[in-house]
């Protein structure tokens, strides 16, 4: 069969590589996509804001199933007007995809059907929101309510620093996504993020892992899309999977076939792990970045027969997917700025030098035959390994191995997990 996939980045890297595995494609392609997708896929130029114009060149070139990687594309409503032309979509519609769109959507279906998840209060003005700080204590956590590429959250530690956030967003620091805002009080424990597949009836795990989202060595600095991400995470055990499926999974995917928006795709829970059990922190409705990469690298499944399934509604017939007892982790090459204002068309050398790990690309471009950094997150450097600690050395070796002078990455990937593999002996 013939695939269409929408992106450019290391999440859409890792995919393409994977369905590009698969006995059931015929042809591969990808756009915009980058230089590291075009060594799995046809490149083609495609406006993913054109809805006629992705539709036409489905109709032209036989492709039967269209997978969305980025969340964008997904809040816009690609998924509904490829469905309508009967074409098979592999994500969500664009109310569903709200779960991502829109934090005040995702915290008000958490409190009609009681998912466990932070105290919150939406506010659409400033004044309202400054009117209810008072009832948070500190720190406490504000968040753009729209799509902010990761990093329309901020942790104030005290008025001044909420104030100053609330400033931020509400002066159009991050656009239309923070025209309305989210507070929620600050939950204590460790981060985990969940996978599930859904054809808006059955619901399949689909692995776990942890993201390093600061930029910094120890989790210091600001937010980023990720600067590096491990799986599985062994903290989210299985008893805790089956309380995440149980309490907040499923009682989502139900609220919304209840509702008449079944989701139908992946959904990524960022879940916090309190002393109450687990609780929602956010969901994406598409694979996390850099997670996706960690999760493809241990999947043994084939990744397309599962998607297909999903996109005909067919799940619960599927066989249910098989991941490697190996652990995988991925380090990101940013470019130094990121993430701020990234230091763009640095040169990238050595990839062929890399062995005993893949080299997804997220950020990079050809200029003149040489290949540059075109974004923020430039690379991302993934191994596997029977240990956390041996897929962290085989990536980090694979890293030094790589020539990128006006790059940079964190040194202590996996640093937690690592830490408790030691403890273990």
């Amino acid at each position: 069969m013939n695939v269409l996939l929408l992106g450019s980045g290391g999440r859409e890297h890792a995919l393409a590589w994977k369905i590009a595995q698969s006995p059931l494609l015929t042809q591969l392609y990808a756009s915009p996509g980058n230089p590291g997708i075009g060594q799995e896929a046809r490149i083609v130029a495609l406006n993913p804001s054109k809805h006629d114009e992705i539709t036409a060149f489905c109709r032209e070139n036989a492709v039967e199933l269209v997978v969305i990687g980025p969340e964008a594309s997904l809040v816009d409503g690609l998924a509904d007007t490829l469905r309508a032309q009967n074409i098979l979509v592999f994500g969500p519609n664009k109310v569903p995809a709200q779960l991502e769109g829109s934090k005040g959507f995702t915290k008000e279906l958490c409190a009609r059907h009681d998912i466990p998840t932070a105290r919150f209060v939406c506010a659409a003005s400033k004044a309202e929101a400054e009117a209810a700080l008072p009832d948070f204590g500190l720190p406490v956590v504000i968040k753009a309510d729209g799509l902010a590429a990761g990093k329309g959250v901020i942790i104030a530690e005290t008025t001044e620093e909420a104030r100053a956030a609330l400033d931020t967003m509400f002066d159009g620091a991050f656009g239309e996504a923070g025209s309305s805002v989210v507070i929620e009080e600050f939950l204590t424990g460790e981060e985990a993020s969940f996978f599930a597949i859904t054809d808006g009836k059955s619901v399949v795990p689909f692995g776990s892992a942890q993201d390093h989202k600061r930029v910094g060595d120890g989790d210091t600095g600001p937010n980023t899309g990720g600067m590096g991400a491990y799986s599985p995470a062994r903290v989210l055990t299985p008893e805790l999977e089956r309380q995440v499926l149980d309490r907040i999974v499923q009682p989502t995917v139900d609220a919304l076939a209840a509702e008449g928006t079944p989701f139908s795709g992946v959904l990524y829970a960022g879940l916090m792990l309190t002393e109450a059990g687990p609780k929602l922190i956010e969901y994406n409705a598409r694979f996390g970045d850099p997670e996706c990469q960690v999760l493809m690298m241990r999947l043994d499944s084939d990744l397309l027969a599962l998607m297909l399934a999903t996109a005909k509604g067919e799940l619960g017939k599927a066989e249910a997917p098989r991941f490697s007892d190996d652990a995988a982790l991925t380090v990101v090459m940013a470019a130094k700025g990121y993430p701020g204002t990234p230091d763009k068309g640095g040169a990238i050398a050595g990839l062929e030098r890399v062995h005993g790990a893949k080299v997804f690309h997220a950020g990079t471009t050809l200029a003149d035959g040489r290949l540059v950094a075109s974004g923020g997150r430039v690379l991302n450097v993934t191994a596997r390994g029977a240990t956390i600690h041996a897929a962290q050395a085989a990536a980090y070796k694979a890293v030094a191995a790589i020539d990128f002078p006006s790059g940079f990455y964190r040194r202590d990937i996996g640093w937690r997990e690592v830490a408790r593999e030691k403890q273990a002996g």
